[in-house]
């Protein structure tokens, strides 16, 4: 079976970029939530249609579609073939658990981490000068991801699978240590 790995990470910390070097490097299909959301809707299926309709009224797409979606795209040719980087799912417990039957009763190889504080990842977003990264979004957007995040790393920890990996320091210092962590695997 290849890897399957999920990335998780506060919004700034490098998360994306470090996601395209990961599949680059152990030639895992990186995908996200909204590539994900983008191709069901893209190619027309049932759940992609239900996405469509959601994400047109302007609400979230709710678990039971998310999870039927992610069913359908982990079940893919490509990714049977060459594994996974799933970055933005699982987003709860309820997701994990669901994932964990997707794979056969067991979570993914491995689920990373990607720890920068919430100081550094805060100054990163208002460097990047967009008009909705004001500090108090941002702040928000951090509160947000710490309460459905916690719960979330501790389900991943509790099956042996958490790696927490130090996010701070150049591009390749961090790709260093993140390979390390999956080459122990």
């Amino acid at each position: 079976m290849p890897l399957v790995l999920v990335i998780l990470g506060r919004q700034g910390s490098g998360k994306g970029t470090q996601a395209s070097l990961l599949s680059e490097r152990y030639g895992v299909i990186h995908i996200s939530t909204g590539d994900m959301l983008r191709t069901a809707v893209a190619a027309g299926t049932e759940l992609g249609l239900r996405a469509k309709a959601v994400m047109d009224a302007g609400d979230l797409v709710g678990d039971d579609i998310m999870i039927g979606i992610v069913d359908e795209r982990l079940a893919a040719a490509d990714i049977g073939a060459h594994g996974v980087l799933l970055d933005g799912f699982p987003r709860t417990t309820a997701q994990a658990d669901a994932l964990a039957q997707i794979l056969g009763g067991t979570g993914p190889d491995l689920a990373i981490n990607l720890d920068v504080p919430i100081a550094e990842v805060t100054e990163r977003m208002l460097a990047r000068g967009r008009a909705d990264d004001t500090e108090e979004a941002i702040a928000r957007r951090l509160e947000l991801y710490e309460a459905e995040t916690a719960p979330l790393l501790a389900w991943f920890e509790d099956r042996g699978c958490l790696s927490v990996i130090d996010g701070l320091g150049t591009e390749d210092e961090v790709f260093a240590r993140l390979n390390k962590a999956i080459d122990a695997l």
